[in-house]
């Protein structure tokens, strides 16, 4: 199975995030149900290890925190744009947590990440899209904001791959400590 480790976001955020899903040619918006900040990609595993995955991220001890997203952005080169995003602000109780992931991942097993954390929800996947256009749009949409919104738990999901897309599945939810 496919799995993935992220934080769920409110409906009123996933909501604000579809508003931005319009305007750009050879886009591929995400669904609003999909919408999430992704703490760690994990790839295909085998159920045995899942279990213990799972198990491991079962012992995060981190407190609940507030996030805001800020900003849009981009994936890619100036050229060749592969992605939109919306930005989250600067905050510490989200790295740590992410830190706390990435070591319950590789105790449970999996090999380390290999780069740096950059947390944002993906909106759009782009291809073809011409990179005046793209500009234009992140030009339009720097101001974005959304929240403060409590962050209380982060989730083990699979996805379902399909020629419509990825289907997201919650397997777990962790609960995090008292703001």
């Amino acid at each position: 199975m496919r799995l993935f480790i992220g934080i769920a976001l409110p409906g009123e955020v996933r909501q604000r995030l579809a508003g931005l899903c319009s305007g750009l040619p050879n886009a591929r918006w995400v669904e609003p149900a999909n919408m999430h900040i992704t703490l760690r990609f994990i790839g295909e595993v085998p159920g045995d290890q899942a279990d213990i995955l799972h198990q491991t991220l079962g012992g995060i001890e981190a407190p609940a925190f507030t996030l805001t997203l800020a900003g849009l952005g981009s994936f890619g080169s100036a050229r060749k744009v592969r992605a939109l995003w919306a930005g989250i602000a600067a905050n510490p109780s989200l790295v740590h947590l992410q830190e706390k992931v990435e070591s319950a991942v590789a105790r449970a097993g999996f090999e380390p990440r290999g780069r740096k954390f950059k947390p944002h929800v993906t909106i759009a996947r782009l291809k073809g899209t011409p990179a005046d256009r793209v500009g234009e749009y992140l030009e339009q949409g720097g101001a974005f904001r959304a929240g403060p919104f409590t962050v209380s738990a982060f989730t083990l999901y699979r996805s379902h791959l399909g020629h419509k897309g990825a289907h997201y599945e919650s397997l777990a939810e962790y609960p995090l400590g008292n703001v």
